[in-house]
């Protein structure tokens, strides 16, 4: 198991910088009753199109909430691509290692969105599919200058584990979400610093159902065995349950109405990836991330709805504001 600590990693980032690696698509999104059964057609009413892809979407998470972030991914020379491109670097993401393909599209995601906010997605990965070890070679200065990498898994597993051993070779904090969930062995695994699952996720990963709050302890013991030293469990409406080495807490969710749950998990782990990229205490940094998360459930779309860092600041002080007024 690795020596390192958590604090120790937090004292060698030298700036605030967050580089995210992983899939860039465009998402056309339909608001609808509920979703359809199979066979079924529904007529649904708002369309929408944006960007999408989860490292895209943890990237403009990331950036929103206040650092530098750079993007490496890969899309095709097309029209949607180009878009993407311009999109991400408006928010002010550094996309020079965006590589383009001229023999695959760009990715393309279908969404539907029922009257709770829950959804059901269907990915064609066109050019993510090809982001290569090549690629990570090619961007290795950029790898190495981050003083946080963010990774999913919508890209190659060979690229993505690449891109984590030049990381960790330079003493970076390395952040697994583990999305879509597919397992994944100790070799890889025992190179992340701080890994975020979802329940699905968790349990793909350790073998493990979750049922209560006694099963997400062990689970996260079971996280601490592969190397892993810090544990966060995305929970939903529930909040997020902290695994580290002395402590295990669940840190309950905000109270929001959700209108659409897309990107969300998204939004939580790019958020997270800026505050502690400042130094922010793990904790401190799951409070503000889970706010992040609570407030992009509020709004349609996965990227659009990442919020700034002054709106979750101000969330943040409502919310204390609120309940200080509960109690007197």
């Amino acid at each position: 198991m690795r020596s390192r600590s958590l604090q120790n990693l937090a004292n060698s980032i030298m700036k605030n910088k967050v580089v995210v690696i992983g899939s860039y698509n465009t998402d056309l999104t339909i608001k609808t009753a509920r979703i359809p059964r199979p066979g079924e057609t529904v007529i649904g009413g708002i369309f929408s199109e944006g960007g999408g892809g989860k490292g895209a979407n943890q990237a403009v998470a990331a950036v929103r909430a206040g650092v530098d972030v750079s993007f490496i991914a890969r899309v095709g020379n097309d029209v949607l691509g180009k878009e993407g491109i311009q999109r991400l670097t408006d928010e002010g993401i550094d996309t020079r290692y965006i590589f383009q393909d001229k023999d695959v599209a760009t990715g393309v995601a279908f969404i539907v969105v029922d009257e709770r906010g829950e959804n059901s997605i269907v990915v064609a990965s066109g050019a993510n599919a090809r982001l290569s070890v090549a690629d990570m070679e090619n961007a290795k200065e950029e790898i190495l200058s981050a003083g946080v990498l963010l990774v999913q898994l919508e890209s190659p597993l060979d690229t993505i584990y690449s891109a984590i051993k030049k990381s960790r070779e330079n003493g970076t904090i390395v952040i697994l979400n583990p999305a879509p969930a597919q397992p994944l062995d100790k070799n890889f695994l025992q190179q992340i610093d701080i890994i975020t699952p979802n329940k699905v996720e968790a349990e793909m990963l350790t073998g493990i159902k979750v049922t209560d709050e006694e099963s997400l302890r062990v689970i996260t013991k079971k996280f601490f065995e592969f190397g892993i030293k810090t544990v966060l469990i995305t929970l939903g409406s529930k909040g997020v349950f902290i695994g580290l080495q002395d402590t295990m807490e669940l840190i309950p969710a905000f109270k929001v109405r959700s209108i659409d749950s897309t990107g969300a998990g998204d939004v939580f782990s790019g958020s997270l990836a800026a505050f502690l990229s400042e130094g922010m205490s793990i904790e401190n940094a799951v409070r503000m991330a889970n706010a992040s998360g609570s407030i992009s459930v509020t709004r349609m779309g996965a990227q659009n709805s990442a919020p700034h860092r002054k709106e979750i600041e101000n969330f943040m002080a409502s919310y204390v504001h609120s309940e200080a007024e509960a109690l007197n």
